[in-house]
């Protein structure tokens, strides 16, 4: 494994791990191909240095907007991630996701809920825009192409 000054894995490195994870050459890596990939048995040295990194990311994303160090995130501090992200979202839904992930009942999520929530939206939103050719957040689409954009995910 070769590092950047940073002591990061380099980008070619980490491309080269992405794409023998990624069977379908989608350029996305679906929770099927993550599955398969750790569970094959074996992970070799580069593919642990690479998923470190990865969860060490999403631990650094997790802890820069848990402002209180609680350990968890509360509403307003999901609703800065999320708002950071680039999501512009009501009240009314950061309680719906609150509600959702929140696993315990407790008002809060918990860091693999987080990854968790965070990677859902993301992929409802990439399935939402694929339809929303004109990008003014309106989509009409049939029932059944509905039914089939949502079971057709990996979520």
């Amino acid at each position: 494994m070769t590092f950047q000054n940073d002591g990061m894995p380099d980008q070619q490195f980490l491309w080269d791990v992405f794409q023998r994870v990624d069977k379908d050459r989608s350029g996305h890596i679906s929770a099927d191909e993550l599955q398969v990939a750790l569970s094959n048995g074996t992970v070799s040295f580069q593919d642990f240095g690479a998923l470190w990194k990865y969860v060490t990311d999403w631990q650094n994303c997790f802890r820069s907007f848990d402002r209180d160090s609680s350990g968890n995130i509360d509403k307003t501090e999901l609703k800065t991630a999320l708002t950071s992200f680039g999501y512009r979202l009501s009240d009314h839904l950061i309680n719906v996701l609150l509600r959702k992930f929140d696993r315990f009942g407790r008002g809060t999520i918990l860091f693999d809920d987080f990854i968790q929530c965070c990677i859902v939206l993301y992929t409802l939103t990439t399935a939402f825009r694929q339809h929303d050719t004109d990008m003014d957040g309106i989509i009409t689409i049939h029932y059944e192409q509905f039914l089939s954009m949502v079971f057709s995910l990996k979520i």
